[in-house]
């Protein structure tokens, strides 16, 4: 069996974009990874990500990853490895849990998305999910 090996991006729910980013640039000394409008701030925390999202902006459909917000729809991604992919799509259809969407990225990471019993998002991805 495939291992789950560490926390690849967690995210969290915020009002206030502007505040949340002084806040975290402040405290924590992040630098802003990319900032998108009104709707997310990322920023990198060691090989991690933390992900700063406005749910109200979060919850509209288009995106590329399926909809999440602070009302019952978090995100947490978990690393696997490029060999693991065909381990982990075969794990969760003996499992009965549904592939949401598969991804592939610009940078050649892919990621497979689906949820737990609350509704959650969930990720496993490729650690070249992100440069």
């Amino acid at each position: 069996m495939a291992l789950i090996k560490q926390i690849l991006e967690t995210a969290l729910y915020v009002n206030n974009l502007d505040e949340a980013e002084r806040f975290y640039k402040t405290v924590f000394g992040l630098t802003t990874y990319s900032r998108g409008g009104n709707r997310h701030i990322f920023f990198r925390v060691g090989d991690s990500m933390l992900l700063l999202f406005n749910p109200q902006e979060t919850r509209q459909p288009g995106s590329t990853a399926p909809t999440h917000g602070a009302v019952g729809e978090g995100h947490t991604a978990f690393a696997i490895s490029h060999d693991e992919l065909d381990f982990w799509r075969k794990r969760l259809a003996d499992l009965n849990v549904a592939i949401e969407k598969e991804h592939e990225w610009p940078e050649g990471g892919k990621s497979i998305y689906f949820r737990d019993p609350s509704g959650n998002s969930l990720e496993l991805a490729t650690p070249d999910t992100w440069p």
